[in-house]
C-alpha cells in the first residue's frame, strides 16, 4: 500500500484484478481518493488469462497471479504469472509465467520467507507449491497433492496459506467439507499431512476463504454452500476445535445465496464476510472471547459480490461486484463497524480480486 500526497486530499494505491473471457487486460492498478470518491486509472497489464487471484510481494514489487484456466499456452494445466510493479509511477510489467500441475488455480499465497508459492486448484482438486528464486522469479513446482472422490464428492481446494507465525499451511476444501493441516519443509518445499490434520465439516457447507486473530488463537472460516461463518479454537500444535457457527443471512431472505469473502476490520472488533445473491455485506462483532454476535448487513452496491477488502486505515471498504461489474466504495463507521455506502464507484468488467 502506497500514499502520495497530492493538493487536495491523500490518495490510497490498490490493485484489481478480474476474468478476461470478454476480452480485455486482466491486471489494473489505481489511486483512489476516498474522500472525493474517484478513482485514477494508473496502469493495466496482461497477467495472463482470468487472473482471478493474486498476491503482492512488497518486499521484492512483485505481483503473482493465479490464471484461472484448464491450459495455458496450449499446455493442459493451470497458470501462474509473475509480474514487476514499480511503485514510483504505478506501472506494471509481465516478466515470467509458469504452468501449473492439473489446472484450474483460484487461490495463490506466498510463504512468511517469500520463497514459494502456494496454489488451490479448484477445477482439478489439487494443490501446488511454487518455487521463488532469490529475485522472488517462479522457478518449478516442487510440490503437487491431488485428492480422490470421496464418497461420490469431488474435491474443490479453494484456499491454502500459512497461518500467522508460518509453523502449518491450511487448506479449505469446498467440495468435501474440509479443512487439511500441513506441515511444510521449506528444503524441499514438499506439503506433509500432519496427524490428525482433517477437519470435517458437515456436508453441503462449503468451506471457501479463511482468517486468523492477530494472535492466531483463533480461525474465522467463511463457507459458500451454506451461507456461515464458522469460529475454531487455535491450539498449539495448529489444531483447530468448532467453537461457534452463525449464519450470514437475514431470517427474511429468501433464495439462493453463496458467501465469498471474508476480513478483518483494522482494529480486530469487526468481522466482515459478503453475501452473493442477498449482495451484502455482513458484520459481526467479535467479543473478548472470540465469539461473533451479528453487528448488521449493508447492501453491496451491485451485483455478486466476490471479493471486498479494507484499506489500511481501516476507514474504507472497496467491494468487487463481479456481475455487475463494479468496484462500489464504502466508508466504515469508526463506532459500529458498519459499512456506509459513498454512492461512489468504478466500472471494471467482472472483477475478482481487490487488493492494497
Amino acid at each position: 500500500m502506497i500514499f502520495s500526497n497530492s493538493s487536495y486530499s491523500q490518495t490510497i494505491r490498490f490493485f484489481a484484478g478480474r476474468y478476461t473471457e470478454t476480452g480485455g487486460k486482466g491486471l489494473f492498478i489505481f489511486d483512489l481518493n476516498p474522500e472525493e470518491g474517484t478513482f485514477k486509472l494508473l496502469s493495466e497489464a496482461d497477467a495472463g488469462p482470468n487472473p482471478s487471484y493474486f498476491c503482492i510481494s512488497k518486499k521484492k514489487d512483485l505481483i503473482y497471479a493465479a490464471d484461472e484456466v484448464m491450459e495455458l499456452n496450449g499446455i493442459k494445466g493451470g497458470g501462474m504469472t509473475a509480474l514487476k510493479y514499480i511503485p514510483e509511477t504505478g506501472g506494471i510489467e509481465k516478466i515470467k509465467d509458469l504452468i501449473v500441475p492439473d489446472g484450474g488455480p483460484c487461490f495463490i499465497s506466498l510463504s512468511p520467507a517469500e520463497d514459494y508459492l502456494l496454489m488451490a486448484n479448484y477445477s482439478s482438486s489439487s494443490i501446488a507449491v511454487v518455487k521463488l528464486d532469490e529475485k522472488g522469479i517462479p522457478v518449478r513446482v516442487t510440490d503437487t497433492v491431488t485428492f480422490a472422490v470421496n464418497d461420490g464428492k469431488v474435491s474443490h481446494p479453494h484456499m491454502i496459506s500459512f497461518d500467522p507465525a508460518g509453523g502449518k499451511v491450511y487448506l479449505t476444501d469446498l467440495g468435501l467439507d474440509r479443512i487439511v493441516i500441513y506441515d511444510f519443509d521449506a528444503v524441499s518445499g514438499h506439503l506433509k499431512q500432519i496427524e490428525n490434520g482433517i477437519v470435517n465439516f458437515p456436508g453441503g457447507t462449503g468451506p471457501r476463504h479463511f482468517l486468523f486473530n492477530s494472535a492466531g488463537t483463533k480461525m474465522y472460516v467463511i463457507c459458500e454452500l451454506n451461507s456461515t461463518i464458522s469460529v475454531f479454537d487455535v491450539d498449539k500444535n495448529g489444531g483447530l476445535k468448532s467453537i461457534q457457527t452463525l449464519t450470514t443471512l437475514a431470517e427474511s431472505f429468501r433464495g439462493e445465496s453463496n458467501c465469498a469473502d471474508i476480513h478483518l476490520g483494522k482494529n480486530g472488533q469487526f468481522l466482515y464476510g459478503s453475501n452473493r445473491g442477498e449482495n451484502t455485506i455482513v458484520v459481526f462483532r467479535i467479543g473478548t472471547d472470540g465469539h461473533l454476535s451479528l453487528q448488521g448487513r449493508t447492501l453491496c452496491g451491485g451485483d455478486w459480490p466476490r471479493n471486498f477488502v479494507i484499506d489500511p486505515s481501516g476507514k474504507y471498504i472497496l467491494i468487487g461486484n463481479q456481475k455487475s461489474g463494479n468496484i462500489s466504495l464504502f466508508k466504515i463507521d469508526q463506532k459500529t463497524g458498519m459499512p456506509v455506502d459513498s454512492g461512489k464507484d468504478y466500472k471494471l468488467s467482472t472483477p475478482a480480486c481487490l487488493k492494497f
